[in-house]
């Protein structure tokens, strides 16, 4: 235990137990170019509702694109601490960037990390005061080594906004909803790229590569590498199972948001990482997030006179903003979530 500093172990409730870890049966993997459209819509909303969380095949990205960036993003990685510091994360006036000390749920997780947006610069709020409209403008910190990283970010980035775009289309869809209803809210949407590096750990039945969460936007797409280490809360029993990597394949799970539009007919679902004592993961998560100013409520269409709105509304870009801000400094308490707005 004296490998593992006591900032990383979590409480005994959220340990990991690598000797009972079982892989998850029946998570959905779904091919997008089936050519049975309403088949797919069907496979979509059933996704949704049972698990939050499936795969999908044949989703028109280049396997390269991903090839090209997790080779880039290991030599970055790689590099000296002094030399990744050079563009480090710090408050909310550098919000992109290299971080090695994050908290989920106040403890630190097992991980190095690499943020990017995906529009430069992003529109953001300055502050968290609710009156205050003034804007920010975060901008990426590009490190100068390895050289073609930013490149190969940027090219990632585009091939994602689009994936994204069409996965919520078909979400719409499988909602009865226009496939296009959801459009509006993405004009200057806050969506970012992470790159994860989880090392390997000595203590893998005390740390966690990400503490137990749930994502607060609309809906993340996860590449991971074949060394696995997702787990997902199973809704069905409320156990932890492991995502089996399928090779080419993108791992979607719902965010908060889509929740509160739904109005709970779509869930978010807990997720976490775990971490191995022999080899060191990489994953890439793309987080597709509505314009700063966006505020976030149930759809009229999912609302009714028996079934009224659960949620309050909330402004996304001061939620967002309070969130980053527990990147930086341990809270006393825990960290602002949707069900602080339900009604």
């Amino acid at each position: 235990m004296a490998e593992v500093d006591v900032a990383f172990i979590q409480e005994p409730v959220h340990r990991p137990n690598p000797s009972l870890r079982q892989e998850a049966d029946g998570i959905p993997l779904i091919d997008l170019s089936a050519p049975d459209f309403d088949a797919l819509i069907s496979d979509i909303g059933h996704a949704c509702r049972q698990w939050g969380f499936f795969q999908i095949i044949n989703h028109g990205v280049p396997p390269e694109r991903l090839q090209k960036l997790e080779a880039a993003a290991r030599k970055f990685f790689h590099l000296s601490l002094d030399e990744k510091r050079k563009v480090s994360r710090g408050g909310l006036d550098k919000v992109m960037g290299y971080y090695n000390t994050e908290h989920t749920k106040n403890v630190r997780d097992w991980k190095e990390v690499f943020d990017y947006t995906v529009k430069e610069p992003t529109l953001a709020y300055a502050s968290l005061d609710e009156d205050d409209d003034t804007v920010a403008y975060w901008e990426n910190q590009w490190p100068e080594n390895p050289p073609e990283l930013r490149e190969f970010c940027q090219e990632y980035a585009t091939e994602m906004v689009a994936l994204a775009m069409r996965l919520l289309e078909l979400v719409a869809m499988s909602l009865g909803l226009p496939p296009g209803r959801f459009e509006d809210f993405f004009k200057d949407h806050t969506s970012m790229v992470r790159l994860n590096c989880y090392p390997s750990c000595p203590s893998p039945d005390l740390a966690l590569g990400v503490g137990p969460h749930k994502d607060p936007g609309v809906l993340t797409i996860l590449a991971q590498d074949d060394v696995g280490g997702l787990e997902v809360k199973r809704k069905s029993d409320g156990q932890w199972v492991g995502v089996k990597p399928v090779p080419n394949a993108y791992i979607i799970n719902l965010g908060d948001i889509l929740q509160v539009w739904t109005n709970d007919v779509y869930e978010s679902v807990e997720h976490r990482v775990v971490v191995n004592s022999v080899k060191e993961r990489y994953s890439v998560p793309f987080f597709l997030n509505p314009s700063h100013y966006t505020m976030v409520a149930p759809l009229e269409e999912m609302t009714d006179e028996p079934n009224p709105a659960k949620y309050a509304p909330y402004n996304w870009g001061k939620f967002q903003l309070t969130r980053k801000q527990s990147n930086f400094m341990k809270l006393q308490v825990e960290n602002i979530q949707i069900s602080h707005f339900k009604n």
